[in-house]
């Protein structure tokens, strides 16, 4: 996580991590069962019956969906999207609050967002700086999660020894979304107000490049 950045998380629908989705599936109240190693969904309150088969399981942190009502009458594939989807955006935030709360960050909610089409949640996570008279030791990145599950960020200025455990928290987030973020795809950097340049930790590729004193 860089200073003065926007990147955009897209999930990877062939990539779950099962401790994040036993809390989404209780969130959601959807059946599951854990076998051995594997982690099964047998029921996410749709409408059609399974028939006893499982909607999709997770062996390790891959996912396999049932292939035969995937494929089946368009009808049930589009609700099974809208259950996906609703799946992806518990499955992110949790994700979000397991990762940063990891690393010592807080939840913060927005008060002033309102859900629409597209955006349904919205909130930041807030680190505080330990470094030595570090004027701003506050940090509040804003996470908004869209209708699909994807997560767009957006950071200001972030003093090093917090831009360290937010990378930490955003590498662990790649990887449980299971697609890594590319340098002017997914991760775009602003610019860095003039106030900012002679202080920010930041290089423009979001490299850290002082030496931190904290007390």
């Amino acid at each position: 996580m860089s200073c003065f950045e926007s990147s955009k998380f897209l999930k990877n629908p062939q990539v779950m991590n099962q401790a994040v989705l036993i809390k989404a599936c209780q969130e959601l109240g959807w059946k599951y069962e854990i076998r051995q190693d594997e982690l099964i969904v047998l029921n996410a309150n749709q409408k059609d019956d399974l028939k006893g088969e499982y909607l999709l399981k997770v062996k390790g942190d891959t996912v396999s969906y049932n292939s035969y009502y995937m494929k089946n009458a368009k009808e049930f594939v589009s609700e099974l999207q809208e259950v996906f989807f609703k799946l992806n955006v518990v499955y992110a935030k949790e994700t979000i609050l397991k990762e940063f709360e990891g690393v010592g960050f807080s939840f913060k909610r927005d008060f002033d967002f309102v859900a629409n089409e597209e955006e349904v949640d919205r909130f930041y996570m807030v680190g505080y700086s330990k470094i030595e008279n570090e004027e701003e030791n506050k940090t509040e990145i804003q996470f908004t999660i869209l209708k699909d599950g994807s997560v767009v960020t957006d950071s200001n200025y972030i003093p090093e020894d917090i831009h360290k455990l937010a990378d930490e928290a955003m590498l662990k987030m790649d990887n449980a979304f299971g697609n890594k973020r590319r340098e002017g795809i997914e991760i775009k950097r602003k610019e860095v107000p003039v106030k900012y340049q002679a202080k920010t930790y930041c290089t423009t590729n979001g490299q850290l490049k002082s030496t931190i004193k904290i007390t």
